[in-house]
């Protein structure tokens, strides 16, 4: 700093040499013989009898700091020179130093963590060992210590220590950056226990995204330490997942399938550009997915948080066939890769396999989370999305108070129905159609007996199909022989090339404003007289079982109030009568002889032409939901899933506010 204030480019030089001479000693000699042959080799640069006495050193310094303080032009008369004794655990054999964390930063058990060096300050001359084995004198008093810390500053602290002749001494504390949500709860509830903290304060130092955080495996650090990475991309579904890689659909079904009857590795991770409602089975069978369009909003991002998977987007990855490259990490079919999307900092991509602590919300205290915010929300409800009995039951003890949105399409894909559905869409007649979805009805009348029956009277919103038909078609060429040799088996004579052409039909150049939602159902009735008929049967079942039901029927797209009048209370016009879903609702429940059913027809307000006709809508609505991503996307023609590539020029330059699909802009807000 001498030489810097007054310019002394030789004593510069000299210096920048000597500390590269001793960095390249460092590196080049043994541990043990370090310390003493460098102070050794370098005593020469130092003022004479340096090393004789600290009341020499302390001379030297004074001198030192004085004239620097002559020479510096921004010197404002407030330096200060403070003089303490240190201790560094290296003094005598029982000497030792130390790093712990005041809890499990992971799990957040109530037990120091860390590790501590014999006879040396840190782990540069000592291998370490775990606290555990520390004297039980010195574990004690940092226990102790901990507490004090963590009541103090309400937070998971790391402690540095010391202990020299038989004396520990506390170097330093601080806060601890890499830290689990889990272990935060757990600390949280403790000064709770102990009335160091309110209820309020608990609930108001988590944030409501960290607390996904809990659903989700966590990397063990270690695991990774080898492992090529790449950081980086936007977070679709945090957590972390292990898995081979695969790039369709088909390839992970088959991949898993086959690693089942092998008794092998069964994780998978999906790899596309980017998801679609064909894609469902695969998100819900992999462990993660990871694609390069859309983000937070796009359809991989929402189905893997639906169905608790990792999900990440990497605008920045080139996919060409079977592999994937994002700066210099290559991926193929096959290969392991870690995916971890952290609540905190940057999601990082690891070639290989991590291990992963796994998750229990119970154990982890979420349960206990959400049981102390709802004693404070008051009249609010927050519903859950579930497709199944076993997700509607598990929305429960997340203290869901209903369903918030069953999707049926996803109803749908399953494997075992997937092709009957097939036949159904591609059926030539009005006749021929009705008698396939009676089998469907079978199927759909089960799916809602368990759904409703789950969520024991709360409500549950179910909307009718919404997906394009074509979406249900094969996707490749292993699905169109699957479907082919089905169809065989059912009687149906039909040629690849007439599957190809009908293919070709029912294709659209804009699904997502095209033939889709309660569209279809004007122009086939029959499909949501069928959903409404398996629906109206389940819960009269249900009734008759002394069970309490609440449905709530959803139709999709709705763009006008006599749209949605037609679809719910019907209509005739020329001697042509469409029957109303509420007509279809009374005779299942006159049929039935059940006459106290309590249930309600609404539609979802997902297009501005039916936010600005909401007042008439609501003449024949019972009940509203928003769809918020298609309402954003119609109104800022926006598309969620091509966004994200340009997103970042418009944020450069202040031209938008933030993600409109991750927060809602000012005018769907209005709408």
């Amino acid at each position: 700093m001498i030489a810097e204030s007054t310019d002394d480019k030789k004593y510069l030089a000299t210096v920048d040499k000597t500390i590269d001479s001793v960095t390249k000693d460092f590196k080049s000699k043994e541990k043990k013989q370090k310390a003493l042959s460098i102070i050794e080799k370098y005593e020469g640069l130092l003022p004479e009898g340096f090393f004789e006495s600290a009341k020499k050193q302390i001379e030297v310094m004074l001198t030192r700091v004085s004239y620097l303080l002559q020479v510096d032009e921004q010197n404002d008369h407030d330096t200060a020179i403070l003089i303490h004794p240190m201790v560094y655990g290296n003094y005598t054999k029982d000497s030792s130093s130390g790093v712990c964390t005041t809890r499990n930063v992971i799990t957040g058990e109530k037990v120091i963590q860390g590790m501590f060096y014999n006879n040396a300050y840190d782990e540069l001359f000592s291998p370490g060992k775990n606290i555990s084995q520390f004297d039980k004198k010195y574990v004690s008093q940092l226990t102790k210590t901990a507490e004090q810390l963590e009541d103090t500053f309400k937070d998971i602290r790391q402690i540095r220590f010391t202990v020299e002749n038989g004396k520990l001494w506390l170097i330093e504390q601080k806060s601890v950056e890499q830290k689990s949500t889990a272990s935060l709860i757990k600390l949280y509830f403790d000064l709770l226990k102990r009335k160091i903290i309110d209820d309020k304060t608990l609930i108001q130092s988590l944030k409501p995204e960290q607390l996904t955080e809990l659903l989700h495996p966590v990397i063990e650090e270690a695991s990774v330490k080898d492992l090529d990475s790449i950081s980086g991309g936007v977070s679709g579904a945090p957590g972390a997942a292990v898995g081979r890689v695969y790039f369709s659909t088909e390839d992970l079904l088959d991949a898993k399938r086959l690693a089942k009857q092998q008794g092998e590795d069964t994780r998978c991770i999906l790899l596309m550009h980017a998801t679609y409602a064909g894609d469902v089975k695969a998100i819900e069978e992999a462990t993660g997915v990871l694609s390069n369009e859309g983000g937070y909003s796009a359809h991989a991002s929402v189905v893997a948080r639906q169905y608790g998977k990792v999900s990440l987007v990497k605008p920045d990855m080139v996919i060409t066939g079977k592999k994937a490259k994002i700066g210099n990490m290559v991926i193929q079919s096959g290969d392991y890769l870690t995916i971890h999307v952290p609540y905190y900092g940057s999601a990082v991509l690891y070639k290989g396999k991590a291990s992963l602590v796994q998750p229990n919300p119970d154990k982890l205290g979420l349960f206990d989370m959400v049981a102390l915010t709802k004693k404070y929300v008051g009249n609010f409800q927050v519903r859950a999305n579930a497709d199944s009995a076993r997700d509607a039951g598990l929305s429960l003890k997340f203290g869901a108070d209903g369903i918030g949105l069953c999707r049926t399409e996803h109803m749908f894909f399953q494997e075992e129905r997937i092709n009957l559905f097939r036949n159904m869409v591609l059926s030539q007649t009005e006749e021929e159609r009705k008698k396939i979805l009676a089998d469907l009805k079978k199927i759909q009348i089960k799916d809602f007996y368990g759904l409703l029956k789950a969520m024991q009277g709360k409500p549950v919103t179910i909307r009718l199909l919404d997906a394009p038909l074509h979406e249900f078609l094969p996707h490749n060429e292993t699905e169109k022989k699957e479907y082919l040799d089905y169809a065989k088996n059912c009687g149906i004579k039909m040629t690849k090339a007439a599957l190809e052409a009908q293919m070709i039909a029912l294709s659209e150049s804009n699904p997502m404003l095209g033939h889709r939602g309660c569209r279809i159902a004007i122009s086939h009735p029959e499909i949501y007289e069928m959903q409404v008929s398996a629906l109206f049967e389940a819960a009269c079942k249900l009734s008759k079982e002394k069970i309490k039901v609440f449905p709530e029927v959803m139709i999709p797209i709705i763009m006008n109030a006599a749209e949605l009048k037609t679809l719910i209370y019907g209509k005739k016009i020329e001697g042509y009568t469409y029957t109303g879903l509420a007509e279809i609702a009374q005779e299942v429940c006159k049929k039935n002889k059940v006459t106290n059913l309590k249930y309600s027809f609404g539609t979802m307000i997902e297009l501005p032409c039916a936010a600005l006709s909401s007042a008439e809508i609501a003449r024949y609505a019972e009940f509203f939901s928003f769809g918020t991503n298609d309402l954003t996307q119609t109104c800022l023609g926006l598309s969620r899933d091509d966004f994200t590539s340009f997103m970042p020029d418009y944020t450069m330059l202040d031209l938008i506010d933030g993600n409109p699909f991750s927060v809602l802009d000012s005018r769907v807000k209005e709408l």
